[in-house]
C-alpha cells in the first residue's frame, strides 16, 4: 500500500508538469481595442470607424488606414513572448523590449540607443530609439524609412551587426531549440519557426500597441471639456497656416509617414546624418528623414533622430525660427517647403507654448502590454539596457 507521502509526492509532481506544460498557453481572445471576426483573426475596432474622409484628409474627425494584414490571437501572443525574449540577440543579452521599454513610451530615453557590445559594453548608436506606438499604420519604417512592412523592419534590428548582432540562422536555431517555441510556432502558423514567421510574429505583436485613446482623441469625438484653453490654442495654432505642423503630423495618427527634409542639427558628435540619402542619389532625399508620430511624444524625450533636443518647447522653437539656421554646413539639403523661410509671420512665445502644451493631450498607453512572467527560452526578460 503506497503512502500518504508517496501520493502528496506524486501530487506534487503531477502539478509541476501541468504548471509547465500551460505556463505557455496561446491566448485565444484579441488584445483591447480588438473584435475576434469570422475569419479568426483580430480587427481594431475604433470610434475613427464611423468617419470617413479622404486619405490623409487631417481634419479632426478623419478615418484611419488599414492596418497591416491582420493576425490571429495566437499569432500575437507568440510576438508578445519574443518581443521580450533575449533569446533572439546573437549574445541573448538584448531583446526588442531593451530598446522599446514599456515605462518610456515604447522608446528608451536616450540620445541614441545602445546596440550590440563591443569590448564589453553596449555602444551608443548613431540614431534614437522611435517609439512603436501605432506602427501598423505606417507605410515606411526605420527613420530612413528604408523598410515598406512591418514584418521587414522587424528583420533589421534582428541581422544588423550594430543592434542585435545575429543572422537569419542563428535567430531560426535560437528558437528552434526552446522546445514551447516550437510548439507555440506550431499552433500559430502551423510551421516550424523561419526568419520570416519570426518576423511576422513579432509584426503580429506590434500591429496592437495601439494608442487612440487619449483625451485629444475625446476631443475629435465631441467632448469639447477633454482640453483645456491652453491646449485648444495649440490645438488651433499646431493645424493653422503659420505653424502648418499638421502638413506632416496629420491627425489622426500625427504623421503621415513620409521623407521629410527639415534641417536638424548634427549630434552632439557632430555627425550629420543622410538618412535615406545614403541609399539614393536623389538630392531631394539627402538628409530626409521619415515623419513621427507625435502620439505620447511627451514620454519620448529627448526628440529628433539623433535626441538632439531636450524638450518639447524647444522643438517647436526650431521649427519657429529661419528654415536651415540649424543645418549641418557641409550637408547640402533641400529643406521641405514647410518649415520656415526667411522672412514671413511666425509664431509667438504664447503660441509655442501652447502647441507643447497641445502635445500633452496626446499621451495615452492604456493598451500598454503585460509582460510575460516567464519566456519558452529560460531567460529573464531584458527590459533595459546600461551604457558602460
Amino acid at each position: 500500500m503506497r503512502s500518504v507521502a508517496g501520493y502528496v509526492g506524486l501530487v506534487l509532481a503531477f502539478a509541476v508538469v501541468t504548471a509547465q506544460a500551460d505556463e505557455f498557453v496561446l491566448r485565444e481572445d484579441c488584445p483591447p481595442s480588438f473584435e475576434l471576426v469570422s475569419d479568426g483573426t483580430c480587427q481594431l475596432r475604433s470610434l475613427y470607424d464611423f468617419y470617413d474622409s479622404p486619405d490623409q484628409h487631417g481634419g479632426v474627425r478623419a478615418n484611419l488606414p488599414k492596418l497591416e494584414s491582420p493576425y490571429t490571437p495566437k499569432q500575437i501572443d507568440l510576438g508578445r513572448y519574443l518581443f521580450f525574449d533575449p533569446v533572439l540577440s546573437a549574445n541573448k543579452d538584448m531583446s526588442c523590449a531593451s530598446c522599446h521599454q514599456l515605462d518610456k513610451g515604447l522608446s528608451d530615453g536616450l540620445e541614441t540607443s545602445l546596440g550590440a557590445k563591443q569590448d564589453g559594453r553596449h555602444m551608443a548608436l548613431k540614431r534614437a530609439t522611435p517609439t512603436l506606438w501605432n506602427v501598423g499604420f505606417l507605410k515606411r519604417y526605420m527613420w530612413d524609412g528604408r523598410a515598406d512592412t512591418l514584418p521587414e523592419q522587424a528583420k533589421l534590428p534582428l541581422l544588423s551587426e550594430d543592434e542585435m548582432g545575429n543572422t537569419e540562422e542563428g535567430v531560426v536555431a535560437a528558437v528552434s531549440e526552446q522546445p514551447e517555441y516550437v510548439r507555440m510556432f506550431d499552433e500559430a502558423f502551423d510551421e516550424q519557426p523561419t526568419i520570416d514567421n519570426i518576423a511576422k510574429a513579432l509584426a503580429a505583436f506590434q500591429t496592437t500597441l495601439i494608442s487612440l485613446n487619449s483625451r485629444y482623441d475625446r476631443y475629435a469625438h465631441g467632448d469639447e471639456s477633454a482640453l483645456n484653453p491652453q491646449e485648444i490654442r495649440g490645438h488651433n495654432a499646431f493645424r493653422g497656416f503659420v505653424a502648418r505642423c499638421s502638413q506632416c503630423h496629420v491627425p489622426p495618427l500625427f504623421t503621415d509617414s513620409e521623407l521629410a527634409v527639415i534641417g536638424a542639427p548634427a549630434d552632439k558628435q557632430g555627425f550629420a546624418d543622410p538618412g535615406a540619402g545614403k541609399f539614393s542619389d536623389d538630392e531631394f532625399l539627402q538628409g530626409a528623414m521619415r515623419v513621427p508620430t507625435l502620439r505620447n511624444i511627451g514620454q519620448t524625450a529627448p526628440y529628433f533622430h539623433n535626441g538632439i533636443f531636450d524638450n518639447l518647447k524647444d522643438v517647436v522653437g526650431f521649427y519657429n525660427n529661419t528654415r536651415g539656421h540649424m543645418a549641418p554646413k557641409e550637408q547640402p539639403l533641400r529643406i521641405h517647403w514647410h518649415v520656415h523661410m526667411t522672412k514671413g509671420p511666425k509664431l509667438s512665445d504664447q503660441d509655442e507654448a501652447d502647441i507643447a502644451a497641445f502635445l500633452g493631450s496626446l499621451t495615452d498607453e492604456r493598451n500598454l502590454p503585460a509582460v510575460p512572467a516567464t519566456l519558452p527560452s529560460g531567460l529573464d526578460s531584458v527590459t533595459s539596457l546600461e551604457e558602460n
